[in-house]
């Protein structure tokens, strides 16, 4: 039993015909695989139980939340990450077929006694509770996607405020040179979006998926307009609303509980959706762009911020990652940027201009998971080990997607142009944002200003 690690790496390789790239712990305390390569840690039998059930991504997430599976203390997450994801994408791992033929012949044979003799055959271990129930009725019907979003954004304001600091914005950032602090970096891409969207005093604002209410707050106090924000999400209605309060401007901020689907109150005369389209899906995302299209006065804009997924290749299916949509975000679709334009046009709009802040998106999720880690302890404290460990994954493996290029993320300028044609927009794409500089926005006559004190995000320096 000294040589358990040995045993099962020298199985699995005998199995995969590929070198394993990390280093295995077995709980009784073996050690075996590369010299130098980060490690993971089996606790316990349980551990390769759920990996023999679940081989691949969605039984080691199984293992790690439930806390069966560890990275040793002196590996670097990352690390872990990415080597898993680099020998998962080998083509000898994305080809593999274990039919009864190879599972009985004579590499198998040697596996299934690496496993017999480390005791781990058993009945399939129950999922961590962390895991979600897929909710019944139709798919995106809105009291599945109220589910949905509930499962994901209602965990408790404390630990996002942990998680995504003071500025309680759940985008990526915008790192300009300017920006030393990741709530330097959100107050930019707030004033990204106001002067992509042309804002002005008087205009009036929609914010579909308002989240906290930040940008809600921003564009009511540096561009003097009045504002609705919308959202699924109990627990960030209530805390919006609170902020809008404490802020001074229910005269100017309206948050409401409310789907896409139910606003009725047009017109606006400028449309923000900051990570929400995510969650529409495919099948809802016609009535979700045509529904916008409606709300818009002529000439009006809409700023879609969204995150996309990389093409198909041609024949090959698209393969939905099994831990997000089990333990992160039940029923989000990720769709290609170019989907996304063609279904605004189909809608009627006019695309002006599509940005990616792809990398912009590594960066602020590698702030969240040094936030995450620097409270780890009141983490744990507020939601439970499971599902801190969740969180820790997923942004993890989210930074490390953006990195790569396998996602990306997007705003997409849309208008509503005239009868006649005219979008009302600058000539040129350096007049409409040289309107105002990113990282100092103005203040507006007669709306109450944030206190020099408890400035509108805070200015903890960057944790990175």
């Amino acid at each position: 039993m000294a040589k358990l690690a040995g045993q099962l790496v020298e199985a699995l390789e005998g199995l995969l015909e590929v070198p394993v790239p990390l280093r295995v712990q077995a709980w009784d305390g073996s050690v075996a695989g590369p010299p130098g390569a980060p490690t993971l840690v089996l606790r316990n039998r349980r551990a390769l139980r759920r990996l023999l059930w679940q081989p691949g991504e969605l039984g080691l997430a199984r293992a790690y939340v439930a806390g069966d599976l560890e990275i040793s203390p002196g590996s670097d997450l990352y690390e872990v990450l990415s080597a898993v994801g680099r020998f998962a994408e080998l083509p000898e791992i994305r080809t593999l077929r274990l039919g009864p033929r190879e599972a009985l012949g004579a590499k198998g044979r040697r596996a299934l006694a690496a496993v017999l003799r480390a005791g781990a055959l058993g009945p399939e271990p129950a999922p961590p509770r962390e895991e979600v129930r897929k909710p019944g009725g139709r798919l995106h019907s809105r009291g599945r996607d109220r589910a949905a979003i509930s499962h994901h954004y209602d965990v408790g304001n404390d630990f996002y405020g942990l998680v995504l600091g003071s500025s309680m914005v759940y985008s990526c950032a915008y790192w300009t040179p300017e920006a030393k602090s990741l709530e330097a970096a959100q107050e930019a891409k707030l004033d990204l979006i106001c002067r992509k969207l042309g804002l002005r005093p008087g205009m009036r604002l929609l914010d579909v998926g308002c989240g906290w209410g930040s940008l809600l707050l921003h564009a009511v106090r540096h561009y003097g307009v009045t504002a609705v924000g919308v959202s699924i999400s109990a627990e960030q209605v209530a805390l919006a609303r609170a902020r809008v309060e404490e802020a001074g401007l229910a005269d100017r901020v309206e948050v409401r509980l409310q789907d896409y689907r139910e606003i009725v109150d047009g017109p606006f005369d400028a449309v923000s959706s900051v990570g929400m389209a995510e969650h529409v899906g495919s099948e809802q995302y016609r009535v979700y762009a045509e529904g916008l299209y409606r709300l818009l006065v002529p000439g009006g804009r809409l700023l879609n911020h969204q995150i996309a997924r990389r093409p198909d290749h041609p024949g090959e299916p698209h393969r939905t990652s099994p831990f997000i949509d089990r333990y992160v975000f039940p029923d989000g679709e990720l769709s290609p940027v170019g989907s996304t334009v063609a279904r605004l046009e189909e809608a009627g709009f006019e695309v002006r201009d599509v940005e990616s802040l792809r990398e912009h998106y590594g960066l602020t999720l590698r702030e969240w998971v040094a936030n995450l880690e620097a409270h780890w302890t009141e983490a744990v404290r507020l939601v439970g080990r499971g599902r801190a460990r969740v969180w820790r994954l997923y942004m993890a493996a989210s930074a490390l997607a953006f990195e790569q290029n396998r996602i990306g993320v997007n705003q997409v300028l849309a208008v509503r142009t005239t009868e006649e044609g005219a979008a009302g927009l600058p000539s040129t794409r350096g007049e409409w944002l040289l309107d105002g500089a990113a990282g100092t926005p103005r203040p507006v006559a007669g709306v109450p200003a944030a206190s020099p004190a408890d400035p509108d995000l805070g200015d903890r320096p960057s944790v990175r």
